[in-house]
C-alpha cells in the first residue's frame, strides 16, 4: 500500500511538471501571437500579457522542481555509470547507500531552508516586481513542495537499498 502512495505521488509530481512545461508553452505561443499581431495590425494592435516572463519564469522553477523526485525513482538522472562499472557488488551497494544518504540529507536541508524562505516572505508580504505583484510564496511553496517530495524520494530510495541488501545477504545465508 505505501509503495503505491509513494509512486502516486511522484507520478502526481511529474504530470504537475508537465503540466507547468505546457502552460509555459502556452504563455509563449501567446505572447508570439501578439507580437506578431502587433507587427501585422500596426501600434493600435499592439497587446502584450502583462508579467508573461515572469509567469513562464515561475511556471519553470516549479517544472523543475516538481520533476525530481519523478526523474530520480524513473532513474534518467545523469548517472556516472563509468565508475560503477569498475566497482564490485559490495563497494557498489555502499557508495549508493552513501550518495543516497547525502542526498536525503541534503535535499532536506533545501526543504526545510525553503519552507522557512517561503514562511519568511508570507510574513513580509514579498511581492514580485514585475506588472503583476505576485506573493513570492507562492513559487516558493511549489518550490518547497518539490524539495520535499525530493527527500521522500531519496529516503525511500535509500531504505528500499538497504532492505534490498538485507534480503540478498539473508538469501546468500540460508544456502
Amino acid at each position: 500500500m505505501m509503495r503505491y502512495v509513494l509512486d502516486r505521488l511522484y507520478l502526481f509530481a511529474g504530470g504537475l511538471a508537465a503540466f507547468n512545461i505546457l502552460l509555459i508553452c502556452t504563455i509563449v505561443t501567446l505572447q508570439v501571437c501578439l507580437n506578431i499581431l502587433a507587427r501585422v495590425g500596426g501600434v493600435e494592435w499592439s497587446y502584450t500579457l502583462p508579467s508573461y516572463a515572469d509567469f513562464a519564469g515561475y511556471c519553470l522553477a516549479s517544472a523543475s522542481f516538481l520533476a525530481l523526485a519523478h526523474t530520480l525513482k524513473s532513474g534518467v538522472h545523469i548517472r556516472v555509470n563509468l565508475m560503477v562499472q569498475t566497482m564490485g557488488h559490495r563497494v557498489k551497494w555502499v557508495m549508493e547507500m552513501l550518495t543516497l544518504a547525502v542526498g536525503a540529507a541534503t535535499s532536506g536541508y533545501a526543504f526545510w531552508y525553503c519552507v522557512r524562505l517561503t514562511q519568511e516572505s508570507a510574513h513580509y508580504g514579498d511581492t514580485s516586481t514585475g506588472i503583476v505583484a505576485i506573493p513570492l510564496w507562492i513559487p516558493q511553496s511549489v518550490m518547497s513542495l518539490g524539495l520535499g517530495v525530493l527527500t521522500i524520494a531519496f529516503v525511500d530510495l535509500c531504505l528500499s537499498s538497504a532492505m534490498a541488501r538485507h534480503s540478498i545477504l539473508s538469501d546468500e545465508g540460508t544456502e
